[in-house]
């Protein structure tokens, strides 16, 4: 039995789901990612166990320690896995850094909810920026303050835990995407270096059952959903077109739509509609290189670019890691960007998994707004958690 903080829509449970886990909740603050989490994971595929006392909607972390302390501690001794870490957009080497961004904070809130139900194993997952300190100035001096893994590591072992960790490479673990995750793991068993020698052995025995080779670049992963096979009127937004299938050419797109029936229209597969203009810079961005590079106004190479980088993707590259800014890629074939379900596809959610809520947002609202597109890019791959979790029950079996 587990919990999931800071679930987001859901990506880790599945892949847990898939592994034979059973949730106990999920806890995920924004309403559109908790709507995807509660329709897959709860409605469609009865993953959970929710207890009465906890209602089955979106909560804030600190809420719920403060609201159901005396149920969290009623937990001790029954919760085998926390998974999760706090949202890692404050401790992005490819967002602002500030150190003083709100959601550094919740750093604490993970460490209180450890403290309130002492779960037996913990999985903590962010981006690399999470091990890089934070610029501070001291008596006009720059200094690096102590890294936020460096902080957490010591509270673990404060409370009983032994603990490893690694950064490690998405695309090594058969997702489409140079994607690098600081991964910690603690347990109360003092044999926490086991899960990562178990990843790593396991890892190509994984691949193989699954039918994948690594790297899977782009094309192998969305090569199916051009637009070139055909369109039809989107079902959740009228004015635009959604994509339709085309045919199955790698195997990794045949894991995607396993569960998928063949004349199915795939979910969240909405086109944009740029102006003509901007069609006609992604047609200059796509002629720069034949590397997947990322291109800024800077590099003087495409007229009329000012967004301050963008990436064209090539058919035989493995993708950069996703962001939550839909136009920070191009599709390596067609002068677009890329749809939810492409993105989701990059992230190895499968084609069944559906999205709910806003396709995307900008300007202030970004802060708060959690649409389709960013939903995807702060998940966790579901196909790497699907390893982890099979790895985790290898390690209790041999207990």
């Amino acid at each position: 039995m587990y919990i999931d903080l800071f679930a987001g829509c859901g990506g880790l449970s599945l892949g847990l789901q898939k592994a034979g886990w059973t949730g106990l909740f999920a806890v995920e603050k924004n309403e559109d990612a908790f709507s995807t989490l509660k329709q897959n994971l709860i409605i469609n595929r009865e993953h959970f166990q929710w207890p009465d006392w906890l209602p089955q909607t979106n909560l804030d972390i600190n809420e719920l320690l403060k609201d159901y302390e005396k149920e969290l501690m009623g937990l001790r001794g029954h919760v085998q896995l926390l998974v999760g870490g706090p949202p890692c957009q404050g401790f992005s080497m490819a967002g602002k850094r500030t150190g003083n961004d709100v959601r550094n904070r919740l750093y604490n809130s993970y460490i209180k909810f450890v403290e309130t139900v002492e779960p037996e194993m913990l999985f903590f997952e962010n981006v690399h920026g999470f091990t890089v300190g934070f610029n501070r100035k001291y008596k006009g001096k720059i200094t690096k303050g102590e890294p936020y893994s460096h902080k957490l590591i010591k509270q673990l072992k404060k409370l009983g835990y032994d603990v490893e960790h690694d950064v490690i490479l998405m695309s090594d673990y058969g997702v489409p995407q140079k994607r690098r995750r600081f991964i910690l793991f603690a347990t109360k068993n003092g044999k926490a270096k086991t899960f990562f020698d178990k990843l790593y052995q396991e890892k190509d025995d994984f691949l193989l059952r699954k039918g994948i080779h690594i790297p899977v670049t782009v094309s192998e992963a969305i090569g199916d959903l051009e637009r070139r096979y055909g369109e039809v009127q989107s079902v959740d937004s009228p004015r635009f077109m959604n994509g339709l299938y085309g045919e199955v050419s790698s195997a990794y797109q045949a894991l995607m739509r396993s569960e998928i029936d063949a004349a199915a229209v795939p979910d969240s597969h909405r086109f944009a509609k740029p102006r003509q203009d901007t069609i006609e810079l992604f047609e200059r961005l796509m002629e720069v290189s034949d590397d997947s590079i990322r291109i800024t106004p800077k590099m003087g190479l495409v007229d009329g670019l000012k967004k301050r980088g963008v990436t064209p993707l090539k058919h035989d590259c493995v993708c950069s890691t996703l962001t939550s800014i839909p136009d920070d890629f191009i599709h390596y074939s067609e002068p677009r960007i890329m749809t939810v379900r492409e993105s989701a596809r990059i992230q190895s959610f499968p084609d069944d998994y559906v999205f709910l809520g806003k396709y995307t947002t900008g300007g202030e609202r970004r802060k708060y707004d959690v649409p389709r597109y960013t939903q995807v890019a702060n998940a966790v791959p579901p196909l790497f958690a699907e390893l982890v979790g099979l790895v985790l029950q290898e390690m209790i079996n041999n207990e």
